[in-house]
């Protein structure tokens, strides 16, 4: 396994000896890694109120010869990340350890669940959860090839929790007639991970141009949609494994879940008193005697 420490690495074991400005720097991009430092170098030094010539020192504290230096070794660091399943496979199973592949596989996931908690914002979180809950506004929910099925296990729960909750298709041809009745301030939440889909960038241009708040769940890299979403979330994804693990985005959907739930509990639980008699009554479920 390459044990060669990352850009982010590097950046986080140098936190203690940058002076304040540097931290400050530091912070901004660890906060919004790897897309802060994908633009020009006034770009960055403005976003993070700090002066050029900080941005510098930091990258050569670092061990580059300056920032076009530094930019390159991230950029090799992404291209790197966004990969296909065969070449992702190759990366990790040159050196596996011996364990078994349910404990190496658990350890990651556990990894991964820690790191997504420790990095989503507990504002943006509330922020998100707060859009999901209003009743003023419609919910639609759409996700890539693999993330689809995310937002179809979000949308059969919520539409219990709340009513106008829409799904909407990855197919393209289905969009306008979707999109006709959305109305400005309506939420849309996007499931977007590596390697990023052009149908999900296009759906959330189309949904910001008619005023939908868009929510995006993402990986730590960061979709391109960031750029037009209100609120991102991103998730740690790496597993070994072909592809990526889902586990912490689907916790986190089901912790919007509950804390949508618990915002509306006065309507919800009426309404879902409604749906068990329903049930009961079309006898949906087997009965045990």
């Amino acid at each position: 396994m390459d044990t060669t420490p990352t850009v982010e690495d590097r950046m986080r074991a140098a936190l203690p000896d940058l002076t304040r400005a540097e931290r400050q720097l530091a912070g901004h991009i660890l906060r919004h890694y790897p897309m802060a430092a994908m633009g020009s170098i006034t770009a960055l030094a403005r976003a993070a109120e700090v002066s050029t010539p900080t941005v510098v020192r930091l990258c050569q504290k670092l061990g580059f010869r300056g920032y076009p230096d530094y930019q390159n070794a991230l950029r090799g660091e992404v291209e790197a990340m966004l990969v296909s399943p065969l070449a992702k496979h190759d990366r990790w199973a040159g050196g596996v350890p011996d364990t078994h592949i349910l404990n190496r596989f658990a350890d990651a996931v556990v990894a991964n669940l820690q790191a997504t908690l420790g990095q989503i914002d507990h504002a943006d979180f509330d922020a998100a959860a707060d859009l999901l809950a209003d009743p003023a506004r419609q919910v639609f929910a759409m996700g890539g090839r693999i993330t689809h099925a995310l937002a179809d296990y979000f949308v059969t729960l919520m539409k219990v929790v709340r009513p106008e909750v829409t799904l909407l298709s990855d197919m393209s041809n289905t969009w306008p007639p979707a999109l006709l009745d959305l109305r400005a301030g309506d939420v849309l939440l996007v499931f977007d991970i590596r390697r990023y889909e052009n149908s999900v960038l296009q759906l959330v241009e189309l949904a910001v141009e008619q005023g939908a708040e868009v929510i995006l769940v993402t990986d730590r890299w960061v979709s391109p949609a960031a750029a037009q979403a209100r609120i991102t979330l991103c998730c740690d994804i790496e597993a070994p494994s072909a592809w990526d693990s889902t586990v912490s985005i689907l916790v986190l959907v089901e912790t919007l879940l509950a804390s949508v739930q618990g915002r509306t509990w006065q309507t919800t639980e009426a309404r879902m008193k409604r749906l068990e008699d329903l049930y009961a009554r079309s006898r949906f479920f087997r009965r045990f005697r």
